[in-house]
């Protein structure tokens, strides 16, 4: 990603007053664990619930929302790098996601430059395989499970089993 465009994005999230945040609980890798962990991030915000997770806070923001933004960003896990792209797994298909534009603002600059949207395409299809083969295939499949409304589907994406 250039740095326009993460400038841009970081402004549409800033003000975006973090939609996506709110009762995300993303899945935390190990490896993406000794990241926060070196960020002085500890297991009283991590929590198993079908698969490891950053926890809500109780009005059901992500426990690392703060001041109107992500207080990890530099390592935030996985699925948030991806969005606004989500996913599921079944049948070793990885089933790749678009949030519609009422939940996340980013869709629309996506969609308006398609340079953008590719750039953000392949690095949600790069670091969702990467999370994925790193996961026990139970907590993919509790991931896979969960409801994700107002999304189109836009790939589906071979996995060797």
């Amino acid at each position: 990603m250039d740095s326009t465009f993460e400038e841009r994005a970081g402004a549409i999230c800033a003000a975006c007053g973090g939609k996506c945040c709110r009762n995300a609980n993303p899945p935390v890798s190990a490896d993406r664990f000794e990241a926060l962990r070196e960020l002085g991030i500890g297991k009283d915000d991590v929590e198993y619930a079908g698969y490891t997770r950053l926890k809500s806070q109780e009005d059901g923001m992500c426990v690392m929302f703060s001041g109107g933004r992500c207080r990890i960003h530099s390592a935030k896990p996985e699925t948030c790098v991806a969005g606004p792209f989500t996913f599921e797994v079944t049948d070793h298909t990885l089933s790749l996601y678009l949030k519609r534009e009422a939940s996340c603002p980013l869709v629309k600059y996506l969609k308006e430059d398609p340079e953008a949207y590719q750039a953000q395409y392949r690095e949600a299809v790069r670091r969702l395989v990467r999370l994925i083969r790193s996961l026990p295939s139970v907590e993919v499949e509790a991931i896979s499970r969960i409801p994700e409304p107002e999304t189109d589907l836009v790939a589906g994406i071979p996995l060797l089993p």
